[in-house]
């Protein structure tokens, strides 16, 4: 699907200018063949003849020339700045994401429940921010303008922290271990920590938002060499992991046992390099401006659909109701989408009553009705993504936490910091994928008799059934640890975490590419940042259900509770077996929704399919 969106395009064949249609079992008709008369200027061929001029200034901006004809030829540089930018970016951010928790809890001196419910919040908001971003992006200033503006905020949060952490009076005074009391920071102290996170969380949500999509546009819509975006794809994601991978070992190594502002500082260092080699790439770009706002369009579908609601779709005489298409889709960045079976009702919003008399907001396209279609048929499954992200957000809280009552030390004086687990996780994604592609793939395509062997979908479902392993294991581990302490034997081994970040890398591997693929691949070209970003506003969410969560179990449970400040006096496996729980429910009803899921289908030709009544 992340490739053959794009490759979609390039066999579209082109048909006159005019608008086109298509009845319900037959071929679509040029205008000029169906005798009709266009719609008024206010109607969807004056709005089609807007976004072409804004369309031509995007070209021109580009490089090319305003038909689009001369656009630049594809080179490396670009996708290879994006990637480089993304890798530092994850090293800046993952410094702060990954030790957050142990930096609220020894130098700020937050409470457990304090400091889980306040990373959660922040991670949610960090991930919720990029659908601001990408709506700006599609719809406003366009995803190179919105990565500059973001790229700001971005270094002034990064440069607060790193002062935070290195000015005395922004702190408290003494350092503190986990399990001893202390006084907490001040409010000034918290204001100012919090104030340069947020900051933080506002830088990203262009950068989440846009990158992806920004690094993909730089590609060719080739049907001859997909593989090449799709190897994007795997490049991006291996960026973003790598990055984790430095902060968990070096960066978090350095602000435990160095100096937390040394740490930050490197984080700092790393994004403003990521900014300068982003800004002087800007000539080897292909930068495209929005074509105006794809929500305007999405409610113009409903509101058609909505008036049109008594329509029926097939005359008195048997014959199929025509639907609306233009061909200026085939002639600009547009995708021409073929109709799909299903949700008819939001068909009527195509169907031409009387075209003459019709205007933008009561006639739309069966492109704009499917791209709605398409949002419709993704929401079910992206609300799993919540749930698979609250699941998959342990690794960066609780599981930390678990951590941090153990023996850190390895051979008898390593001592192992607790986030750097996270990071090694990218060393056992590296096994999973030689698993992956020495065993489990061709299985999978002998199984099936697909060259891909396993889906998208199916990849993000095995995904989903890792975590619950995970979930499980850390559960088993959290009970061993606690008859270890009871029973006088002293703290475990940090090994023993080992086998649930195995399973979580495993989990990673199959669904991380797969879900970045996905809302990539199967969004409508207009909407691509949005709909990328919904893999972000995913794990905002799901951060945001952690903390609900948190917040209950602290409410139901009382003192000490299963989230006790001292660990070794509460049930953090409860709590894990809950969420194992949770995941379970979560796979059998993402098994449910993907069994019937309709993927996009973009047009071939200038021959959408007819509806029948058999359509339901």
């Amino acid at each position: 699907m992340g490739g053959g969106s794009g490759s979609g395009g390039g066999r579209r064949s082109r048909v006159g200018a005019g608008a086109a249609e298509t009845g319900v079992g037959g071929p679509l008709l040029p205008e000029t063949q169906s005798g009709m008369s266009p719609p008024p200027p206010g109607g969807s061929n004056g709005r089609r003849h807007h976004q072409q001029q804004q369309q031509a200034v995007s070209s021109m901006e580009s490089g090319g020339d305003a038909s689009g004809a001369a656009r630049k030829r594809f080179t490396w540089k670009g996708p290879v700045i994006v990637l480089v930018f993304e890798l530092l970016e994850s090293i800046a951010f993952s410094g702060v994401a990954l030790n957050l928790v142990v930096y609220l809890a020894t130098v700020l001196h937050g409470s457990t429940a304090f400091n889980a419910a306040h990373v959660d919040t922040w991670n949610g908001t960090t991930f919720i921010v990029p659908v601001i971003g990408a709506f700006l992006a599609d719809s406003y200033w366009g995803k190179y303008r919105t990565i500059l503006a973001s790229i700001v905020f971005y270094l002034v949060g990064l440069l607060l922290l790193t002062v935070s952490a290195a000015i005395p009076s922004l702190r408290p005074a003494t350092a503190c271990q986990m399990g001893e009391p202390c006084a907490p920071a001040t409010k000034t102290q918290f204001s100012v920590f919090f104030a340069a996170l947020y900051l933080t969380s506002i830088g990203t949500g262009g950068v989440k938002s846009a990158l992806l999509p920004f690094g993909a546009e730089q590609y060719d819509d080739d049907a001859d060499r997909p593989e090449r975006k799709q190897a994007f794809f795997s490049w991006f994601f291996a960026a973003i992991n790598l990055g984790i991978f430095v902060a968990g070992t070096l960066v978090s190594w350095l602000e435990q046992n160095v100096s937390w502002a040394l740490g930050f500082g490197i984080g700092t260092a790393c994004f403003f390099v990521a900014a300068l080699a982003f800004v002087a790439g800007t000539p080897c770009y292909r930068v495209q401006m929005p074509t105006g706002s794809p929500l305007k369009d999405i409610i113009r579908v409903l509101v058609a659909a909505f008036r049109k609601r008594n329509v029926r779709m097939e005359r008195d005489d048997g014959a199929a109701v025509l639907l609306h298409e233009d061909d200026a889709n085939g002639d600009g960045e547009q995708q021409r989408l073929a109709r799909t079976k299903g949700l008819r009702c939001l068909d009527k919003a195509a169907a031409i009553v009387d075209k003459a008399q019709e205007g933008e907001w009561s006639l739309c396209t069966v492109s704009e009705v499917e791209g709605v279609k398409i949002l419709v048929r993704m929401l079910p499954i992206w609300v799993t993504c919540v749930l698979y992200a609250a699941s998959l957000g342990q690794m960066t809280t609780t599981f930390i936490q678990q951590g941090m009552a153990m023996d850190t030390r390895l051979g008898g004086r390593f001592k192992v910091p607790v986030a750097s687990l996270v990071s090694v996780e990218v060393v056992f994604m590296l096994l999973w994928v030689v698993l992956h592609d020495a065993a489990i793939i061709p299985a999978a395509r002998w199984l099936t008799g697909r060259p891909g062997g396993l889906t998208q979908l199916q990849r993000m479902g095995v995904g989903r059934f890792l975590v619950v392993l995970a979930l499980g294991t850390a559960a088993l581990v959290e009970r061993r640890r606690l008859r270890a302490i009871h029973g006088g034997s002293g703290p475990m081994s940090i090994a023993w975490q080992v086998p649930q970040f195995v399973l979580v890398a495993g989990s990673d591997v199959f669904c991380g590419i797969a879900q970045l693929e996905f809302f990539y691949g199967e969004a409508p070209a207009a909407m691509r940042s949005i709909c990328s970003a919904f893999s972000f506003l995913a794990l905002s969410l799901g951060f945001y259900v952690n903390s609900l969560v948190v917040t209950l179990v602290a409410a139901v449970t009382k003192r000490p509770g299963w989230l006790a400040p001292d660990l070794n006096a509460g049930h953090l496996d409860y709590y894990f077996w809950l969420w194992t729980i949770i995941s379970v429910a979560n796979l059998l009803l993402y098994m449910v929704l993907a069994a019937r899921y309709t993927p996009k289908q973009v047009a071939a030709a200038v021959e959408p399919m007819r509806s029948s009544s058999s359509d339901e």
